[in-house]
């Protein structure tokens, strides 16, 4: 960054690798998780699949959702923050996206939580399209992040 040094100093550069990497597995996740509940939805409430979707679903959640979002969190205001990036409008323009990403993350956790007591009013059709959320939040922030437009 035009020979600047933040407080993050070295480490800066393996931080911001680091945060693109548990981004892959957060996005990875946001896919994965209206997917099953496509699948779970196909089931009947309280069957012995339902509960084995309920399951996987919560297994997500815990292993790859949930750390990744705290980790993207965290170490994206690292990066953001190491050379004083807040002024940025690239970077407002960024995290408004990761926001709304972050709601769309909790939604679905809440629509699956709901989902595995055997809530079903979210329609099949619905829930591939949610699938497709992810897609043009995460198109948006790599051409922020890269492009660096204003």
């Amino acid at each position: 960054m035009n020979g600047l040094v933040g407080w993050l100093g070295g480490a800066y550069v393996l931080v911001k690798a680091l945060h693109v990497v548990v981004t892959f597995f957060w996005i990875a996740g946001l896919f994965m998780l209206p997917r099953y509940l496509v699948y779970q939805q196909a089931e009947a409430p309280g069957s012995p699949e339902d509960r084995r979707w309920t399951e996987r679903t919560a297994r997500l959640r815990r292993i790859i959702l949930t750390p990744s979002l705290v980790l993207v969190w965290v170490l994206g205001l690292m990066t953001a923050t190491s050379y004083g990036l807040a002024s940025a409008g690239w970077l407002h323009a960024k995290i408004t996206l990761v926001l709304l990403l972050s709601a769309y993350h909790g939604w679905m956790v809440a629509r699956a939580r709901r989902m595995g007591a055997g809530d079903r009013v979210v329609s099949d059709r619905s829930l591939r399209l949610l699938n497709e959320v992810p897609a043009p939040f995460v198109i948006g922030i790599v051409l922020l992040a890269v492009l660096k437009p204003f």
